[in-house]
């Protein structure tokens, strides 16, 4: 209940940041996403890059481990 209330205040906060009533930050909030952006493509990127590495070790040890199962009921 506390982390529900604080997200909530939290998210509150940020909105009043952006409002050009508020504190204004709304093109500085902008300017900074256009610059994360790239920055945070490449980090997915490699993510996915070392996930599907591991998928393919994953899969050759899978291989191996059913043809040493094949050989041990033959």
């Amino acid at each position: 209940m506390v982390a529900i209330l604080v997200g909530l205040i939290l998210i509150a906060v940020c909105v009043f940041a952006c409002l050009p009533m508020g504190l204004g930050w709304g093109l500085e909030v902008v300017n900074f996403l256009k610059g994360f952006a790239p920055v945070f493509a490449a980090f997915i990127g490699l993510v996915a890059i070392f996930i599907g590495i591991a998928d393919i070790k994953d899969k050759k040890e899978a291989k191996k481990e059913e043809q040493a199962a094949k050989k041990a009921n033959e």
